[in-house]
């Protein structure tokens, strides 16, 4: 299993991460005496199962610890590109690659254990893409002060998680609509009114399963997708604003080691 790291963030001067980067990248905001980045990479150090790490849009001459090979891939200064310029480096080095996880550079709490329960759920199914969602009483149980964003489903609400997996070789596909909805990936009425009105109408009128959602997008972009609801808060847990950075950093000078 490989795993694409994306990390081309610099917040914009009206976000309140931006007094703390000053302009620079969110990847290498301190937490505990070391950059946010090296969380997650110490997650992936925690699991042998992981052939090799991609990391995309982080600035040269950053030292950074990696039991992993580490390829670094220059930034792009779009999510889109930057996974689809990670998937082309993985293709390079390993043309018979068939799924890469994806993650954020910006969610410290992730933990080996949670990405070994990633890979066991996904290891050897026939998707595209693997799209991963946190039940809304599993994240406020365990962040009540996150104030995330949630979708209403007939059967749960939802907000999206951050550690997703897709088959690399759709990645450097021209896919525009797949760009749209992922540009969107924070307002979910706008990535169902991407996807039709049908399923825009059905998620406000509370009629959509979450089973319906990823059938509904499947179809919609002519690929084999599969929603994977996440058991751990962690791993939709991103830092995008000041006060979340707080509670992670709370949380984590807590931990052993």
């Amino acid at each position: 299993m490989h795993a694409i790291i994306s990390a081309g963030g610099y917040p914009r001067p009206d976000e309140s991460l931006y007094a703390i980067t000053q302009g620079g990248n969110k990847a290498l905001i301190d937490i505990g005496g070391k950059p946010m980045l090296q969380w997650i990479l110490d997650a992936l150090n925690g699991c042998q199962r992981i052939e090799q790490v991609i990391l995309v849009g982080l600035p040269e001459g950053v030292k950074l610890q990696s039991r992993h090979p580490l390829t670094r891939v220059e930034n792009r200064g779009d999510l889109f590109e930057n996974v689809r310029a990670g998937a082309e480096v993985l293709l390079r080095l390993d043309p018979a690659a068939e799924i890469s996880l994806l993650l954020p550079a910006d969610i410290p709490a992730v933990t080996a254990r949670m990405i070994n329960w990633m890979i066991d759920r996904i290891q050897g199914q026939p998707c595209d893409i693997f799209y991963s969602v946190v039940e809304r009483s599993v994240m406020e149980k365990r962040y009540p002060q996150s104030k995330r964003t949630y979708t209403r489903l007939k059967d749960m609400e939802i907000c999206g998680g951050d550690v997703h997996a897709f088959r690399p070789a759709f990645a450097v596909q021209d896919n525009p609509l797949w760009e749209r909805i992922l540009a969107a990936r924070k307002n979910p009425l706008k990535q169902a009114s991407l996807v039709g009105l049908d399923t825009l109408f059905l998620l406000l009128t509370r009629q959509m399963t979450l089973e319906k959602l990823a059938a509904f997008i499947s179809r919609k972009l002519d690929m084999r997708g599969q929603a994977v609801l996440l058991p751990y808060a962690e791993m939709g847990m991103d830092v995008d604003k000041d006060f979340q950075l707080e509670i992670m950093r709370a949380e984590l000078l807590k931990r052993p080691g």
